[in-house]
């Protein structure tokens, strides 16, 4: 991984990913389901870019957006990016079509999808690219794993996660004690193979895409990271949980029947 550069070079690292399109191919994508993140979205893409751009690597940003209703799209256009690319849905489709999209769309060697809100800060990006320099295919930035630092997480949302993790450890047997945090990082193979299997649309895509590295024994690393409970979190705790009950035997289905044996979605990059 190369050391970020000073203050001063990084703008002008940010400057030229803003206006020069990339020649080669991309060390590193990133990748930012969006829908109705009007009030937030421009401060998270000026944080990604300037930190992904001061490696001073090729590197391009995919904002997936799912059908916002608000002024989402405009204002990511406004900004006129060269390597931002925005794809646009016809409706709201789920979180978990649109990081699909994004990542199968993505041409980096590492394919990083995080959440528009910023809970794990780009900064943490690092430790995982780290993960992945230690032999892993896939790295979950996680707040259960001992060193994570998490600030501001509603009761609802601890209480939910400790019984999702209970679920997934005893029920599903991935060794993975937080599937669900919105900050993940795969090689380009890995991206492939999962997201060009993965089925699920909605909130539950992270525990299928898991679930599929443990089938495909893949190499699964999991990191502590700093994470904060953003304002304005669009998730509904018990709403989610029932959708998650349902999508763990949706899942086993899915796999019974043979639906992950194949790809479902594209043909794997050349």
């Amino acid at each position: 991984m190369t050391e970020l550069a000073t203050t001063e070079s990084s703008l002008d690292l940010y400057r030229q990913w803003a206006t020069e399109p990339i020649a080669e191919r991309p060390r590193f994508s990133v990748v930012i389901p969006a829908y109705n993140e009007e009030w937030r979205i421009l401060p998270t893409i000026g944080a990604i870019a300037t930190h992904m751009s001061s490696f001073g690597q090729p590197w391009e940003l995919i904002v997936a957006d799912d059908g916002s209703t608000d002024s989402t799209v405009e204002l990511i256009e406004d900004l006129d990016l060269v390597n931002l690319r925005l794809m646009i849905a016809d409706g709201n489709s789920g979180k978990g079509n649109a990081v699909r999209r994004g990542v199968l769309a993505a041409r980096g060697e590492l394919v990083l999808f995080a959440d528009a809100d910023q809970s794990t800060p780009i900064e943490q990006f690092e430790a995982l690219v780290a993960g992945i320099d230690a032999g892993n295919d896939v790295v979950v930035a996680s707040r259960a794993a001992a060193g994570a630092e998490v600030a501001s997480k509603s009761l609802s949302r601890k209480v939910f996660s400790t019984g999702l993790s209970l679920i997934v450890r005893g029920v599903f047997r991935i060794p993975v004690t937080d599937t669900q945090c919105g900050f993940k990082l795969f090689t380009a193979e890995a991206a492939d193979l999962l997201f060009g299997r993965q089925l699920i649309d909605d909130f539950s895509f992270d525990l299928e895409v898991l679930y599929l590295a443990s089938k495909f024994d893949l190499e699964v690393a999991e990191v502590p990271v700093t994470w904060i409970d953003a304002p304005g979190s669009k998730v509904d705790a018990a709403k989610v949980a029932v959708e998650f009950l349902r999508d763990l035997a949706i899942i086993r289905w899915n796999d019974f029947r043979g639906a992950y044996d194949s790809e479902n979605h594209r043909p794997p990059r050349t």
